[in-house]
C-alpha cells in the first residue's frame, strides 16, 4: 500500500493553516509548507507564516528555510518537500501539505521523474515558462511542435511540450504517493472581506515596518515579489499615501486569490469545501478518516 499524504490548498486567507494544524493534532501529523514565500526568514507578516505558537501546535517543515536575499524556485521546492515527507514518514507521522502555491504544489504531485543526464530543474523550469502562456499560445506551440490532441488542456497541453522538448529523457513513474487533496474555497464577497480584514491584521501586527525594513536592505531581492511589500514600496519612496498602498495590496491579493481559485480547479483534481458551511470541518475529518483508514478513530 502507497503511503498516505494530505494536502489542504486554497486561496490565500480562506483557512488553511488552521484547518492543517486542526489535522495534524488529529491525526498525529506534521505540516509541509506550500507556500513559495514563507520559506523567507525575518518575513512573518507579509507572507502570513504560521505563528510561532501555531508552529509549537504541530510541526511545521520548510519555513524559514532561506534568507530574504536566497533565490527559491519550484525545483528547491520538489526536492526539500519530498525529504521533508520522507523523514515525516520515517518517525511514523503523516504529512500535511498546506498551501496556496499552485505551480509548487503541481509540481511535487505530477509523478513523473527524468531518465538519463537530464536535470529537472530544466524541466520545472521550462513548465514555469509554460504556464505564463494563453491558452491559446499553447495552442500555437502545439502547432509549431506539429503536436496534435485529441482533446485540448493546459495540462495535457504542457505535458505533451514537455515531452517534446526533453523526449525519452523524460518518462512517466507511478506515483511514489497517495495525495488526498482538500480545496478550501468560499464565496467571493466572503473570500474578499477575509482578505481585506487580513490585511488590516497584518498592519496593526506591524505589516508597515515588516516591509520598510526590506525596502531599506534588500529592495531588489526576490522575495520582495510576494503581495504585501512590493505595494507598499511606493509610500516608502514618497510617491504614494499609506491608504492607497494598502489598498493596492488588498486588490493584488484579492486577484491573486482569484487566480489561485483558477488553478486549482482547471489543473488539479481537488474536492472543494466551502468555509461559510457550519460542517465542512466534520466533512473533511470523516473524509481524511477513511483516506487513511484508520478505523480506530
Amino acid at each position: 500500500m502507497k503511503k498516505k499524504v494530505i494536502t489542504v490548498l486554497g486561496p490565500t486567507a480562506v483557512g488553511k493553516t488552521a484547518l492543517g494544524i486542526e489535522l495534524a493534532q488529529l491525526f498525529d501529523g506534521e505540516i509541509v509548507s506550500g507556500d513559495s514565500q514563507q520559506v523567507y526568514q525575518k518575513l512573518d507578516i507579509g507572507t502570513a507564516k504560521a505563528s510561532p505558537e501555531e508552529q509549537k501546535a504541530a510541526p511545521h517543515h520548510l519555513i524559514d528555510v532561506r534568507g530574504v536575499t536566497e533565490p527559491y524556485s519550484v525545483y528547491d521546492f520538489v526536492v526539500e518537500a519530498k525529504a521533508a515527507i520522507e523523514d515525516i514518514f520515517s518517525r511514523g507521522k503523516i504529512p500535511i501539505i498546506v498551501g496556496g502555491t499552485g505551480l509548487y504544489l503541481q509540481s511535487l504531485l505530477e509523478g513523473y521523474h527524468l531518465g538519463g543526464n537530464l536535470d529537472q530543474e530544466q524541466v520545472l523550469a521550462y513548465r514555469a515558462v509554460l504556464e505564463t502562456y494563453s491558452d491559446e499560445e499553447l495552442g500555437q506551440c502545439l502547432e509549431k511542435a506539429n503536436i496534435r490532441l485529441e482533446q485540448f488542456t493546459r495540462r495535457r497541453a504542457i505535458r505533451a511540450l514537455e515531452l517534446a522538448k526533453f523526449g525519452q529523457d523524460l518518462t512517466n513513474s507511478e506515483k511514489p504517493y497517495d495525495y488526498l487533496l482538500i480545496g478550501l474555497s468560499d464565496a467571493r464577497e466572503r473570500l474578499y472581506e477575509r482578505i481585506n480584514q487580513r490585511v488590516d491584521r497584518m498592519v496593526e501586527q506591524g505589516l508597515v515596518e515588516e516591509a520598510k525594513w526590506l525596502y531599506d536592505n534588500y529592495p531588489d531581492c526576490q522575495a520582495t515579489r510576494g503581495i504585501g511589500y512590493k505595494e507598499l514600496f511606493p509610500y516608502f519612496s514618497g510617491e504614494m499615501d499609506l491608504t492607497t498602498c494598502l489598498e493596492q495590496v488588498k486588490q493584488n491579493s484579492r486577484r491573486f486569490a482569484k487566480r489561485q481559485l483558477t488553478w486549482f480547479r482547471n489543473r488539479m483534481e481537488v474536492s472543494f469545501y466551502q468555509v461559510s458551511e457550519p460542517d465542512y470541518k466534520e466533512e473533511i475529518v470523516q473524509a481524511v478518516r477513511e483516506f487513511l483508514e484508520l478505523s480506530y478513530f
